[in-house]
């Protein structure tokens, strides 16, 4: 009997221990939000209803995040490579955008949400830069989420960029560490992500935050980004806290 009682209790013990080792939920997110294009395919639609679409996702997206107290929302809005689309989406792509910033962001701001984008911004015209400038400095007081749009952004990209500015900035290879290339990324300050999801049923990251995703947690969804709804961000966040990080450790 001692050695039964013994051995329940290490179980439980053992129990408790795994339990302590789940997270509870994930704080920072980043969503690659794929499907537009199909999406406005499947509804007989043209490629800009789409991205008008996956506006609207965003914003209820962004909305659920404050509710479930998310604190940091990455999202890849336009790629290095997306230049390659054809002219008349790349401008619907750029007058969407100017929309979202002058009518969406600053309603999430009285909720609270900070904007900063990340990666270049030498490629649009000085109106859009101007836009986003402005709204990055109306909402650097906001404190409830920070949400970084990535904009005409690459992974490998931003690791070029700060080996090219290390160089120029003249570090010494003997003090160069984690913390010393992190402070040359485009935006030093945002958090790892806990939690990568992609839409549309793709299987990979697609250039996004290469540096920063080295140990996050990833999720793959089948609908398109249009479609994705608070039900799937919530599905996304509890399946989250059923993994174990170990961080390479055991």
């Amino acid at each position: 009997m001692l050695g039964l009682r013994t051995r329940l209790r290490a179980l439980r013990a053992l129990s408790l221990a795994r339990e302590q080792e789940l997270p509870t939920t994930a704080r920072s997110l980043a969503i690659i939000m794929d499907g537009n294009g199909r999406w406005a395919r499947r509804h007989g639609l043209p490629v800009a209803s789409g991205h008008r679409a996956g506006t609207r996702a965003l914003r209820r997206t962004v909305e659920t995040c404050i509710e479930l107290d998310v604190r940091s929302l990455a999202v890849f809005a336009f790629s290095t490579e997306n230049w390659s689309r054809p002219k008349d989406e790349i401008d619907a792509l750029m007058t969407i955008l100017a929309e979202t910033i002058e009518k969406e962001l600053p309603d999430l701001a009285e909720q609270g949400v900070r904007t900063r984008f990340v990666g270049r911004r030498d490629r649009v015209g000085s109106d859009l830069r101007q836009a986003m400038e402005k709204i990055e400095s109306a909402t650097a007081d906001k404190k409830r989420l920070d949400l970084w749009i990535a904009f005409d952004y690459g992974g490998r990209a931003e690791l070029i960029d700060a080996a090219r500015n290390m160089l120029e900035a003249g570090v010494d290879p003997a003090k160069l560490d984690e913390e010393v290339f992190t402070s040359f990324l485009c935006a030093p300050e945002m958090p790892d992500p806990d939690l990568l999801i992609r839409t549309s049923g793709e299987s990979r990251i697609s250039n996004f935050l290469l540096w920063q995703i080295a140990y996050t947690e990833l999720a793959f969804v089948e609908k398109l980004w249009p479609e994705f709804g608070p039900a799937d961000l919530r599905a996304a966040l509890q399946a989250y806290t059923r993994r174990r990080r170990r961080y390479g450790g055991r």
